[in-house]
């Protein structure tokens, strides 16, 4: 991420609308980012875990990590402009570096995969229905999960 990528120089100099700010915007990008890899459900968990001190390895020694309404704030203002650059940036180099051969990242193949709900009712239901109670109300609905190949995907024989 560093070494190659130079990602938290790219997220030291993005921008937001903040006047006067405690925090750099990398310092309040980089914990979120962390959160993002390590799958952190919600930013109570996180702010849990910047309290907890669990990611003071991954900081120079005396650095202070914003809490959460910081990052709520630096988040509402960022330059979102400036976090595409950085996005492109990775996949542009990815690209260079031949991570993304044959439709593949590092010979794996790599998926999208999403949940989502349909067919929902608050009057019709049948024997297959999923419920939700909402108040007085039940919500019926049915529900799956979408798997899409990013890239080229696996050579059918």
């Amino acid at each position: 991420m560093r070494n190659v990528y130079h990602v938290d120089r790219r997220l030291n100099k993005l921008s937001d609308g903040r006047v006067n700010p405690t925090y750099r915007t990398g310092q309040v990008i980089l914990p979120v980012l962390f959160g993002f890899l390590l799958r952190i459900k919600s930013f109570n968990e996180l702010n849990l875990m910047i309290k907890n001190n669990e990611f003071s390895k991954l900081f120079p020694r005396g650095t202070k990590l914003p809490q959460v309404d910081a990052i709520r704030d630096t988040l509402k203002v960022i330059d979102i402009d400036g976090l595409k650059q950085i996005n492109l940036h990775i996949v542009k180099k990815a690209v260079e570096n031949k991570v993304l051969e044959n439709g593949t990242i590092d010979g794996y193949t790599v998926v999208a995969i999403d949940g989502t709900k349909f067919f929902g009712s608050n009057k019709k239901s049948c024997p297959e229905c999923l419920k939700n109670p909402k108040g007085e109300k039940t919500h019926n609905f049915h529900s799956g999960a979408v798997m899409s190949t990013v890239g080229i995907g696996p050579v059918s024989t």
